[in-house]
């Protein structure tokens, strides 16, 4: 657990080095903690990480540390380094308490690493209320504007009300699962030994009503995290409202960790299952009502932040593509697809932060006239937009292409994979309505309001040409990425080949 707790001492630290330092200067902090993440994250390819064989267990089986575990606190640390260079340019916009901003994104970084290592439902459910009781705070955290504190009051409203459905999905799974099979005790929190209690129950044709309601709550936590229908209601709402860094590390962090879960839950606790009780189909439905919803409720929009919220509902059903696929191929799919979202989406959010702060608005229109106001944010925008909407030959369009396939590849067996293929094909094509829209205020718009150049500062300028060269190489050459992406895959697998092992023996 090394990573995560360096990370939640970079927090303690940045609030003790709050105390030494004076006001005009607290914005370094941020550049000071994405330094210290930036570390941590040099730190994972080095010692026994660079060479992790077999999963490695700690705290009674409940945390693992393998490829998987590995693939997203990378991908959390970078993501948490590019949106703290973010919060350090948003700085002067918070009235107070600019180091606890910092330190509370660097907490929920914490919780997103442990969560990746969960194999247990305890430390499922306490990494999931780390994130979010941190997300709750960051998103009302400009106290001067009404719009930030409700965004605030629904997420938590809606976040209480999805640990609800998390906690009673857990009671259930636990009080039917824990149980004697063959002279050995089986703890129901577990993921691989309910793993066996699932093989067992589904051997002999005895899976309880229970298990499965309990499986359908847990789910329905899960579909709350990362905003699919019918969960998706507080999306729009608290990416408008919130200040532009948390809104990039909700839309990025948030979701990757819900999918994480996913993967974990569906893959190595409940491999049979899923299949004895043809989730398959009903995920089906879920992702392709998903990407409809997320798609055609972006059209009318005309707030900017607003539009990214309707559209990350939207990718939220792409990503279900994969779960719905219940194949290694859907799994590596769904990490190189979030792989290239990072960027893209905290480019987006960047260049919104920058922008917003001439404009002081999120609406559409603040962009007009951006390629003459700054050509290079303009290219940053249009560049992650396109991205967005799955064009090649950039990193979105590889993904999306990788989702399809994995879902085809299944349609043999069930026809419902191809109704899925056709839904998803006709969002992409909705959505290159309402992106082009973006792009054609950014360039060719007649009404530009203020035609004042924009200043960007290095740090954030040299955020944004990591994320640029991140979304183009990514989709340019997409071999290395995709190969760490089934090198980590492979670890459900094993996780749940184990646990079958066991239960055989």
């Amino acid at each position: 657990m090394s990573l995560e707790i360096a990370v939640v001492l970079a927090g303690l630290g940045t609030l003790l080095l709050d105390l030494w330092t004076a006001p005009q200067h607290k914005r370094q902090l941020g550049y000071a903690a994405a330094l210290s993440v930036a570390c941590i994250f040099a730190g994972s390819f080095l010692g026994s990480f660079a060479n992790l064989g077999e999963a490695q267990f700690a705290a009674g089986k409940s945390y693992v540390l393998d490829p998987l575990a590995l693939f997203f606190k990378r991908f959390f640390l970078v993501a948490a380094v590019l949106v703290l260079i973010m919060a350090a340019e948003f700085a002067d916009r918070i009235e107070a308490g600019i180091s606890e901003y910092y330190s509370l994104i660097l907490f929920a970084l914490s919780g997103m690493m442990f969560a990746s290592s969960a194999n247990d439902f305890v430390l499922l459910f306490v990494s999931l209320e780390l994130i979010t009781v941190t997300f709750y705070v960051l998103t009302s955290f400009q106290r001067n504007k009404v719009q930030s504190l409700e965004a605030g009051v629904k997420y938590l409203v809606i976040g209480g009300l999805s640990t609800g459905f998390t906690v009673f999905g857990i009671a259930l799974v636990y009080g039917t699962a824990t149980t004697v099979i063959a002279n050995q005790a089986i703890n129901g929190m577990n993921f691989n030994e309910l793993a066996q209690y699932v093989k067992y129950v589904t051997e002999h044709n005895a899976v309880p009503k229970t298990l499965i309601a309990g499986l359908l709550l847990i789910m329905a936590g899960l579909g709350f995290k990362i905003a699919a229908v019918p969960f998706q209601i507080w999306a729009p709402d608290v990416y408008q409202g919130s200040p532009a860094p948390t809104t990039a590390f909700l839309a990025v962090g948030s979701k990757a960790a819900g999918i994480v879960l996913l993967l974990r839950v569906f893959f190595t606790a409940f491999p049979d299952v899923t299949v004895t009780a043809h989730w398959e189909k009903f995920i089906i439905v879920l992702s392709a009502l998903t990407i409809l919803y997320g798609n055609l409720c972006a059209i009318p929009q005309r707030n900017l932040k607003r539009l990214l919220g309707y559209s990350s509902i939207a990718h939220a059903g792409y990503l279900l593509m994969g779960v719905a696929a219940a194949t290694r191929a859907g799994s590596t799919a769904i990490l190189y697809y979030l792989a290239g979202y990072l960027f893209t989406v905290i480019a987006a959010f960047t260049v919104i932060s920058i922008v917003s702060r001439k404009a002081d608005a999120d609406d559409i229109t603040m962009l007009a006239g951006l390629n003459r106001r700054s050509p290079f944010l303009a290219a940053a925008m249009t560049v992650a937009l396109v991205s967005l909407a799955g064009i090649p030959p950039l990193a979105g369009f590889f993904g999306k292409f990788l989702l399809l396939k994995s879902i085809v590849e299944e349609g043999p067996r069930l026809h419902g994979y191809y109704w899925l293929a056709g839904v998803a094909i006709i969002g992409v094509v909705v959505s290159l309505y309402y992106y082009f829209g973006v792009i054609r205020t950014i360039y060719w718009s007649k009404d530009v309001p203020d035609v004042s150049s924009i200043t960007v500062p290095l740090p954030t300028r040299l955020a944004l040409v990591v994320c640029l060269a991140g979304i183009l190489f990514i989709g340019l050459y997409p071999q290395p990425l995709l190969k760490l992406c089934t090198e980590a895959t492979q670890s459900l697998n094993a996780l749940s080949e184990a646990g079958a092992a066991v239960a055989q023996r």
